[in-house]
């Protein structure tokens, strides 16, 4: 079976540093797979605000999730920092790829690599919209 690859840029023009919490430690005794999400879900917000934008306006409209890839590069745990450095690249007309590393600042240890794809979402029509001209003009902005 073919391994999922998630393929990173040379340059993350954001990062924010999340401390590892109890609830987020699986029975194995480390950061639980489904908590890696969660991490890029709180960067992704932060990320966003950095920008002036919210998940709910964007430009005027909303985003959606709609595909993720995560590559689990070591383990992490409890009272550890992660640190999440992501990029974001524009796809097509109406979305566009946010691009995670997870590391552990002090020694670079890399914990996580995602990708999630996100669309421009209309949630009173229930359509995908397009890319809003300030969120091109906002990414462009980090170059």
């Amino acid at each position: 079976m073919a391994r999922v690859s998630v393929d990173l840029p040379d340059r993350f023009p954001f990062e924010t540093k999340l401390s590892i919490r109890i609830g987020d430690i699986n029975y194995g005794g480390h950061l639980g797979n489904d908590t890696v999400l969660t991490l890029v879900h709180e960067c992704r917000v932060q990320f966003l605000s950095h920008l002036g934008f919210s998940e709910v306006d964007v430009g005027g409209v909303g985003i959606i999730q709609v595909d993720a890839a995560v590559v689990y590069t070591s383990e992490a745990f409890y009272g550890e920092t992660a640190r999440v450095q992501v990029a974001a690249a524009l796809e097509g007309r109406s979305s566009f790829d946010l691009l995670y590393r997870l590391s552990e600042p002090e020694s670079d240890r890399e914990i996580a690599r995602v990708k999630t794809g996100i669309a421009f979402y209309n949630y009173e029509s229930r359509k995908i919209a397009r890319i809003p001209g300030d969120f091109r003009d906002a990414i462009a902005g980090l170059d």
